[in-house]
């Protein structure tokens, strides 16, 4: 009732605001519109719908159980506690969360029973667990989620063909590729808005494409090839696609997601989601799906403990190294494989199962990683016995499982592998003891893939004992950058896999002493290399041209945490994220070093820049085009005049439009002036204060004291 008399006096007070007499007001002629919402539609109507919430409608958390012995009532508590004893196992079942209905004639139990648990995930695992259970010769358990009966029941009785619906054909989702302008898309996430939006070099601004709020609870991610916009939200993940509306194209349905992973051609979605039981002493469930992307369909699941899926990793979400999969190289998605102890497991997509049906058994391995382009996988083991065992480094071909190549290591303390984007070359990074072991120095082992017979060469840097901080191929080339040495201004190396003549010899290029970097960021197209200090250097940039071997520029983006290459190496943002509290927001610059533009945002969670598929030109179009760059330059020096034109022209208007407006504030504090000229006078006994020759001007003469010196002279 109190809460009746508090709405009933708020809109007293609202209509008194607004000046509207309630008494004149006829309310059985307001009609709303016809609806749930009223003719309203909310943001989120699209992700939250029904159909969507299956999992939620109220039972998810309880299992029914077929199957069991029919018993009179004196056996109900013994058969009562042999179930409880089977499923408490699971997980913990509520206060009277069992229950066994009983025949009204007979007074025997009907052979089946309701179990309700607290969790919809442990209701899920029992059901994994017991389906199928043998209690004896005859009773094996059936066992179903209570809202699939909700579901069967929604079935017809006769089969009725389903409605044809005409084909309406979809947007082009790769119309952005062919802007007029050639320009590059890239997302933001700030607050609660999410922000497609073009980058417009020539504007010297980005130019809005979409922005929607709430689009996501808490990342978003672009597919590889830039085809899909991936949102996660408590019901799943969803899929965004076009180059101006960003329809939704499909939803995965999946609980609680709190990763997402694709695949490298985009034809599959991996999500993930941990729960926690509610009995502290039991591990997380982990679920992670593979879907189709097209589809929605999931092609297979993985379940289990957190510690499951652990093994072999390096931590992450809840002790998980994410991706858990890792997806094969090539261009058909046709292999993806994770990590477990003594095995990797290799999986092919076409029918989700493991190759041979069986895992790669290597005893101890510690880290794996596919080739980018080719079915190969470059495995790492550790020392074992206690040194009597070298580490080791292998190169497996999948599906054979043959092994190509294998390198022994000593003393091995680290060991980190790094392939070129080409899946040309690998390098594998090697922390090694001195003979003391009290100590470490750090090589490298280079592996040609593509030459005969993978010949491997070992390159040590002048100082072996110089920390490397950082590693860097250079994509689709034969040059790598390392920086090494000791904070806070490390060296910086540059090497080519290549030797004058000599293809098969990896040569020192050139070394940059005392740089505040500590991270590499290569071009995408190769040639250029930004040298960063992040973190502790405050956002130094150094731009640097690896071809002439010279500086272009320098620059600082202070605070900046992340630094992002668009696709075609125009461009690069770098960003500062709510890590800090200050100065949000990101930069644009050009590839050589010239600061474009700077937009600031608070609560700036994301950039990302928006992937290109691959160039359907052949190396050797691209390198005709290169050499004859100057015959399809004119058509875009006289676009970019014309643009230099407008923006002086905008310019023009701009400064035009302020002197205008600051002429019209002068003239109307003018005429302000001349109005109140009367009122002041009679302010001041009728004296015309306002004439200039009123008044007199003198020269005043002020004495300063600047200095005072105490000056001891000698009388000798």
């Amino acid at each position: 009732m109190a809460d009746v008399m508090m709405m009933t006096d708020s809109i007293d007070a609202k209509a008194a605001q607004l000046g509207i007499d309630l008494s004149s007001v006829d309310f059985d002629s307001i009609r709303l519109p016809p609806g749930d919402d009223f003719g309203i539609k909310s943001d989120d109507e699209d992700i939250y719908q029904e159909e969507n919430l299956e999992f939620d409608s109220g039972f998810g958390n309880t299992i029914v159980v077929d199957n069991l012995p029919v018993v009179p009532r004196e056996k109900f508590e013994k058969l009562e506690g042999v179930i409880r004893k089977i499923y408490s196992q699971i997980g913990v079942i509520k206060e009277d969360g069992l229950w066994m209905p009983v025949d009204s004639d007979t007074g025997k139990s009907l052979g089946y029973c309701f179990i309700e648990y607290n969790t919809p995930q442990e209701a899920e695992l029992a059901k994994e667990k017991t389906h199928g259970y043998k209690l004896d010769r005859s009773h094996i358990f059936a066992v179903n989620m209570f809202d699939d009966f909700d579901r069967f029941m929604k079935v017809p009785d006769e089969w009725a063909p389903p409605e044809t619906k005409p084909y309406t054909p979809g947007e082009n989702l790769q119309q952005w590729l062919i802007d007029a302008k050639a320009r590059d898309q890239f997302v933001i996430r700030a607050g609660s808005d999410t922000e497609v939006l073009w980058n417009d070099g020539r504007q010297l601004k980005p130019d809005p494409v979409y922005k929607r709020a709430f689009w996501t609870e808490s990342y978003v991610q672009w597919s590889p090839l830039g085809t899909y916009l991936a949102t996660v939200h408590r019901q799943g993940a969803a899929v965004w696609g076009g180059a101006t509306t960003f329809n939704r194209l499909m939803r995965y349905a999946h609980p609680q997601v709190k990763l997402i992973d694709f695949s490298p051609r985009e034809k599959y979605l991996v999500t993930y989601s941990s729960h926690e039981p509610s009995n502290p002493r039991d591990a997380n469930r982990v679920v992670i799906n593979v879907f189709d992307v097209r589809t929605g369909k999931v092609m297979r699941d993985f379940k289990g403990s957190a510690d499951d899926f652990a093994i072999g990793g390096t931590g992450g979400v809840t002790g998980v190294s994410w991706p858990v999969f890792r997806w094969g190289g090539g261009k058909d998605d046709k292999y993806f494989a994770r990590i477990g102890k003594n095995i990797i497991s290799v999986y092919e997509t076409e029918t989700f199962s493991l190759i041979d049906k069986k895992s790669l058994k290597v005893e101890n391995v510690m880290d794996f990683c596919w080739s980018p382009t080719d079915p190969i996988l470059a495995l790492f083991v550790p020392e074992l016995g206690g040194g009597n065992q070298p580490a080791r480094v292998s190169l497996v071909q999948i599906p054979s499982k043959e092994e190509l190549r294998q390198k022994n290591l000593f003393s091995v303390s680290d060991c980190k592998m790094y392939w070129q984007s080409n899946g040309d070359y690998l390098a594998v990074k090697v922390d090694r003891y001195t003979k003391t072991k009290k100590s470490t120095y750090t090589g490298f082992e280079l592996f040609r893939i593509k030459e005969r017979d993978i010949p491997i060469e070992v390159l040590e840097l002048e100082n072996k004992n110089d920390k490397i901080i950082a590693f860097a191929w250079e994509p689709k080339g034969h040059r790598f950058a390392v920086i090494h040495g000791d904070n806070p201004k490390p060296d910086v190396s540059f090497y080519s896999m290549r030797s004058g003549q000599n293809t098969g010899r990896v040569s020192k290029l050139t070394t940059l002493k005392g740089k505040q970097a500590n991270a590499l960021f290569w071009s995408p197209t190769g040639r250029f290399i930004i040298l960063a200090g992040l973190k502790g250097f405050n956002g130094q940039l150094e731009f640097y041209n690896v071809d002439e071997l010279e500086t272009m520029a320098t620059a600082e983006h202070f605070m900046a945490t992340d630094i992002e290459w668009d696709p075609t190496g125009r461009y690069v943002a770098t960003a500062v994220t709510s890590v800090h509290e200050m100065e949000n927001g990101f930069n644009i610059w050009s590839f050589n070093g010239k600061l474009l533009y700077r937009i600031l945002k608070d609560h700036f969670f994301q950039f990302l820049w928006r992937p290109r598929p691959p160039s359907f030109l052949t190396p050797e179009k691209e390198e005709e085009i290169a050499k004859n760059l100057k015959k399809y330059s004119k058509k875009y020096e006289a676009e970019d005049q014309d643009v230099s034109l407008l923006l002086s022209e905008q310019d023009r208007e701009k400064r035009r439009m302020l002197k205008e407006e600051w002429e019209k504030w002068v003239n109307q504090w003018r005429q302000l002036h001349e109005d109140e000229k009367l009122e002041r006078q009679k302010l001041r006994d009728g004296e015309a204060s306002d004439e200039e020759e009123e008044y007199e001007a003198k020269e005043i003469e002020v004495e300063e004291l600047l200095d005072v010196s105490e000056e001891v002279l000698s009388f000798d």
